[in-house]
Order: C-alpha cells, then sequence, then structure tokens
C-alpha cells in the first residue's frame, strides 16, 4: 500500500495549474536594457566590479559576492554598462541595480565545462559558488553557504523540493518534465558531497506523470528515490517537507542541516548542475505568466534582468479589467502596482487574476468566533488569532511568549478565517519588528 507522506495541517486551495503545466516553454530574448539588482539573495548585497561604459558578455560576473553569505551577479546578455541605479523590485523595495543595454549579439564568455567526478569537495562548492547559485525556490540562500554545514558526516538527506505546492505555478514541473536528467545529474554532486546522505526528489501526487519520469531516471542509481507527497499546501515549506519525508521537526532557531538534511528547489538544483558540470552561472531561469487575467498563459526560458512588463507583453497581455498581478503565487507572492520590475534569479512566476478576490470582499473584518480553524491548519503548531491580536496591540512580549516566531507566513490561517482577518499580514509585520528589535540589541 503506497503511504502517501504528508505533515499536520495545511489547506486545499483551487490549483489552476491546468492553465500552464502543458505549455511548452518559449525561449525569450529582452528587448529593452536589462537591470540587475544587487542584492538578488539572502545576505550582504552583491558588489559591481564594472563601471558605466564598460562592455559585457553574456555569463561574466557583474558584481561580486559582498562576503560569505552572499552571492556574485552575472551578465545575461551582452552589452554596455549604463550605470548604477536605483530600480524597483518585486517586492516594492528599490534596489542598487547595474543597468545593461543589450546589443543583441548575446555574445558569451568561455565556459568551461568539467567531470564532476574529477573535482574535489572544495572545487565542486567553489564552482557553486562562483556560478552564483542561491536558492531559486525563493528565499534565495546562497547555496554554496548550505552546502558548507559544519559537520558534512550528518547529513542524511538532500530533500529536492519538487512539490510546487502554490497554486497556479508550473514552472518547477516543466523542468523536471522537460529537462529531468539534469535533476538526477545535479542531484548526484550534491548527495556525492556527503559521504552518508541519500537523494529525495520530491514531488506532490497531483504530479504523476512527473513522478513517472523521475522513478524511471532514477531507478538503479545509487542512493536516490523519489518521494510521493500528499498535495497539500505547504507541502513544499522547509519545515513540512522535511518533517513529511523524514519525520523529523525543526523550528524557528534550527537550519535544516540540524536535522540531518538539505533542501534545494528544482531549479536549484538544475543550476547546481550547470554551474559545476557546464562551468556555466546562473543567466536563465524558466518563469510561468499565468491566470485568468492574462491572454495566452505560456513558459518562458527568460534572461535574468528582463522586464517583467516586457513578459506580460509576450503572453498577449492583460484581459480587459484584470484585477490583480502577483508575482509568485496567490498564497505567498506579492501584489505588484508596477510591472517594470527586473526578473532576478528568485523569480518564477506572475499570476495575473482576473478579479481581485481580497478588495472585492464584500465581506468585512470581523470579530475572532474562536472557531479554532487557524490553528487547526497551522502547520507550525501556533495559535494564529491569538498573535494577530497581540501584533495588532504591538505586544511584543506576549507574541514572542506564544511562539509568534514560529509562524512560517505561510498565508493558510487567513486562507481559512471566517472572520477575514488579515492574521498573516499582522504576524508578518510583528516578526519584522521582533527580528529588527533583536538586531538592535
Amino acid at each position: 500500500m503506497l503511504v502517501r507522506l504528508t505533515f499536520k495541517g495545511g489547506v486545499h486551495p483551487f490549483e489552476g495549474k491546468e492553465m500552464s503545466k502543458d505549455c511548452p516553454v518559449e525561449k525569450y530574448l529582452p528587448k529593452a536594457d536589462l537591470a540587475y539588482p544587487l542584492s538578488q539573495h539572502i545576505g550582504a548585497p552583491a558588489k559591481p566590479v564594472v563601471a558605466k561604459g564598460d562592455h559585457v558578455l553574456a555569463g561574466q560576473m557583474i558584481a561580486e559576492a559582498g562576503g560569505f553569505v552572499s552571492a556574485p551577479v552575472h551578465a545575461s546578455v551582452s552589452g554596455t554598462v549604463k550605470g548604477i541605479e536605483k530600480r524597483l523590485t518585486a517586492t516594492g523595495s528599490m534596489v542598487d541595480s547595474i543597468i545593461v543595454e543589450n546589443d543583441g549579439l548575446y555574445e558569451e564568455v568561455e565556459f568551461h565545462p568539467a567531470d564532476p567526478a574529477s573535482l574535489t569537495r572544495e572545487e565542486i562548492i567553489g564552482r557553486i559558488r562562483d556560478g552564483g547559485v542561491v536558492g531559486l525556490g525563493g528565499a534565495g540562500f546562497p547555496t554554496h553557504v548550505k552546502l558548507s554545514p559544519k559537520e558534512s558526516d550528518k547529513i542524511e538527506y538532500i530533500l529536492v523540493n519538487g512539490a510546487e505546492c502554490e497554486p497556479y505555478l508550473t514552472s518547477d514541473y516543466r523542468r523536471m518534465m522537460d529537462q529531468p536528467e539534469k535533476v538526477v545529474e545535479g542531484l548526484k554532486i550534491v548527495v556525492g558531497l556527503f559521504p552518508n546522505a541519500k537523494g529525495c526528489i520530491c514531488i506532490e501526487d497531483n504530479k504523476p506523470d512527473c513522478i513517472a519520469r523521475m522513478k524511471e531516471l532514477a531507478a538503479g542509481v545509487p542512493n536516490i528515490e523519489v518521494k510521493e507527497l500528499m498535495t497539500k499546501y505547504p507541502q513544499g515549506g522547509e519545515r513540512t517537507l522535511i518533517y513529511a519525508v523524514t519525520g523529523r521537526e525543526i523550528n524557528s532557531s534550527m537550519l535544516p542541516a540540524d536535522a540531518g538534511c538539505i533542501v534545494d528547489n528544482v531549479e536549484t538544483i538544475c543550476s547546481i548542475y550547470d554551474a559545476v558540470a557546464l562551468g556555466r552561472p546562473i543567466m536563465k531561469r524558466i518563469f510561468t505568466v499565468t491566470g485568468k487575467g492574462i491572454n495566452r498563459p505560456a513558459h518562458f526560458e527568460v534572461c535574468t534582468g528582463t522586464d517583467m512588463a516586457e513578459l506580460i507583453d509576450a503572453a498577449g497581455g492583460l484581459k480587459e479589467h484584470a484585477g490583480k498581478v502577483i508575482s509568485g503565487g496567490p498564497m505567498m507572492g506579492f501584489a505588484m502596482y508596477d510591472f517594470h520590475v527586473p526578473c532576478v534569479k528568485t523569480s518564477s512566476s506572475l499570476l495575473c487574476m482576473q478579479s481581485d478576490p481580497v478588495s472585492d470582499a464584500k465581506e468585512e473584518e470581523t470579530a475572532c468566533i474562536n472557531c479554532g480553524r487557524c490553528v487547526s491548519v497551522c502547520p507550525g503548531h501556533v495559535i494564529p488569532a491569538r498573535l494577530a491580536t497581540f501584533a495588532q496591540r504591538g505586544d511584543m512580549e506576549s507574541f514572542q511568549k506564544f511562539d509568534g516566531m514560529e509562524c512560517c507566513e505561510c498565508g493558510c490561517c487567513s486562507y481559512i478565517c471566517p472572520a477575514k482577518r488579515p492574521l498573516t499580514q499582522s504576524i508578518k509585520s510583528m516578526r519584522k519588528m521582533v527580528l529588527a528589535s533583536r538586531k538592535k540589541k
């Protein structure tokens, strides 16, 4: 009997993946200038190594890592550096960015492929670092740091996150369907770094064709297997994925390595293969434009730095009276007020909604009725309604006392709340205040 792996809590929102999952990946060449933010990752911003007027080639490093927890940035086209300016990002912040005028030639630097089996552990991690590889599932944590735990012999699981549990999103699905060999080969590289580890390719069971393809490729490969997950949001969250596959739990003060695990997104694993085996840094990624508000849902292979407004046009433009555009998915994405933002390493999709269910909702927020639904679905096992009340009162002490920092900001509580309270938003704001106060101390 097949046991579907899962976690406690979670919700089942409308999936919407049928809109784009079968759309082939189209190569898209940018038309306008490209903007490369220096902060495309967690940690210190990258430092520019080019200046206005410099000619650059695709694959050339244009900004070096600003510290150990940082990552370099590479040009994705050839052209001329126009300067360094503040540019808006999808999260709404203004970030120093290198602006490159595309010359349309796409001339590349010389890349240096290598046989991963002939490289030492240090050489592999060095190629990953030099390739600017970061977590491409959204967090953007520098991958060379993640692969350098203090005790590598205690790592037992390398989990490839192919759950793609956010509604509508299908870029990881397309990557696994179109290039499953790269996923397996990338995972083999990572597993080889840890003497006691095995690799698990973790996929939700709403992708049976994907599971079958990955199982076929992984068959006979030592220390690699495919894990079928129950389809439920947020199955792809780091903590929930680790619990579902291994039964181990981590909290906000722990890293996955503390539970003997390393978790990498599918796109990250493919980028590891590119950096180690092909010597190619992150320059492109698969990007989904989908939703009922776009005329032609599509997948594009996009150069980093590309203006997202171009991708909307390439997908046929927004439908008349489209209500909202989100960078990312509906549960954890960022609503956009300006489409002229660059596609960065961690950009995976634009969700174009025909209507905005939040602003269109006729029901007004009401008082908590103590129904307990938010508690029943919370994967962090906290009491969201109570935490939101503390947050709204500015009661930081009580917020921390009741484990407010264990919230994973997944949005399950807001989704299920019949009182229409902005639970996640309130808790998220308070968590930022707590972290800011800890930094001051």
